[in-house]
């Protein structure tokens, strides 16, 4: 996991964000509201969702654009835990969270592919996730 992640408030701007993805070299930033996540912002949905559309990314609050059905995972879930979800929500990151909901760390895809793959059905389903669709 990626301790201490990149997060923006919800009503942030995209312009924000993507300022934030380009100074720390990361594809996406979690969103947050009174400290709680309630999102998550890729490079892709900005793109997509914001610049394809011709929206203003200077004026465009995060909470537009941003993925707010969630999958997430706990500080002591484990490896295969976090393998399993990937797999079955077809994503390639998710945030760690505490018991209320604060953000604390983030699991990518590239996480796992370094982590120990000695597990049972670690490596294996990593190339499952990777040729999911991505969620748009």
């Amino acid at each position: 996991m990626t301790a201490a992640p990149q997060a923006l408030p919800l009503d942030s701007t995209l312009d924000e964000a993507a300022r934030v993805m380009r100074d720390e070299g990361i594809g996406d930033v979690l969103v947050t509201y009174a400290g709680r996540l309630c999102g998550v912002v890729t490079d892709r949905d900005i793109v997509i969702r914001a610049v394809a559309e011709r929206r203003d990314t200077s004026l465009t609050p995060l909470g537009d654009v941003c993925t707010a059905e969630l999958t997430t995972v706990r500080p002591e879930d484990d490896t295969e835990a976090a393998v399993r979800l990937m797999c079955e929500h077809a994503v390639r990151r998710l945030p760690v969270v505490d018991a209320l909901q604060r953000p604390v760390g983030i699991v990518s895809l590239g996480d796992l592919a370094v982590a120990d793959g000695s597990g049972p059905g670690v490596a294996r389903p990593l190339h499952e996730i990777s040729k999911a669709a991505p969620n748009s």
